[in-house]
């Protein structure tokens, strides 16, 4: 503002005359005085300078968030996880493997498998049953067998099955087995009750039965049914592999492989 007023000034000066042309001139100190607090206050304006470096407090408040995130990333790396390998336990499968059926493929509820039973080292303790109490006897009878093994230290190589002999209307006698490994040298029997011997071999049809035990003749009517369709004469024995634990003769979940062989 003041720069701008000075210079009218001098210009009315010139033109008034000569007197007033040299009195201007110890003026024009004044002007020159001016001139210089004009040239003070460029100084004033870097002050405006200093509000521009103010972004930089704002850039260090942003790395200080980004900061903490990255913790929580640390821990997410669950370690936990490896603990997961050790979960699937492989003896569950070698037990069952250790078990096999007399068919060593899986058994389908839904047809009807065609193979050849290969014999097998067993233990064999004999009986006599009436129908209705067939499912308890024939429970007791595995429940005695595994006792004697585990004290003789024999392990089982397959699945419990039972050979029906010979059966009327009243009942059957049978033959309850339990597949060993091997038979222990020069001996020929367990207990003067059990006895050492081999499980059937030959041709051999295979039926399943899952449901209850009770319910099982439902299923020999079936393979009645299947047998004369085909035209096929069974031997007059047959066999019961119990793929399932006894627990319950009302057990629906009771599976039972039930093998019929043909004559020959």
């Amino acid at each position: 503002m003041r720069l701008r007023f000075s210079l009218p000034v001098l210009v009315l000066a010139l033109c008034s005359g000569v007197a007033l042309a040299q009195t201007p001139p110890p003026a024009s100190p004044p002007p020159a005085a001016t001139e210089t607090p004009a040239t003070t206050p460029p100084p004033a304006e870097p002050p405006a300078a200093p509000a521009a470096p103010q972004p930089a407090p704002q850039a260090q408040t942003a790395p200080a968030p980004s900061e903490t995130p990255a913790q929580p990333e640390a821990p997410a790396t669950a370690q936990p996880a490896p603990a997961t390998p050790p979960a699937p336990a492989s003896p569950a499968p070698v037990q069952e493997a250790g078990r096999s059926t007399l068919f060593p493929n899986p058994s389908d509820p839904t047809g009807v498998e065609e193979g050849v039973l290969v014999a097998k080292n067993t233990v064999v303790l004999a009986g006599i049953s009436a129908w209705d109490e067939a499912y308890d006897n024939l429970k007791n009878a595995f429940a005695k067998i595994d006792a004697e093994m585990k004290k003789a230290g024999i392990a089982p190589a397959g699945r419990p099955l039972t050979i029906f002999i010979d059966t009327d209307d009243n009942g059957f006698k049978y033959e309850a087995m339990v597949p060993i490994a091997r038979v222990p040298e020069g001996k020929t029997e367990l207990t003067p009750e059990i006895k050492f011997g081999r499980t059937p071999e030959g041709k051999s049809f295979r039926f399943v039965h899952k449901d209850a035990y009770d319910e099982i003749d439902g299923t020999y009517e079936t393979i009645t049914a299947y047998l004369d369709i085909k035209e096929i004469v069974a031997k007059d024995a047959f066999i019961e592999e119990y793929v399932s634990d006894f627990t319950d003769s009302q057990d629906t979940n009771f599976e039972v492989n039930i093998y019929v062989q043909p004559k020959e």
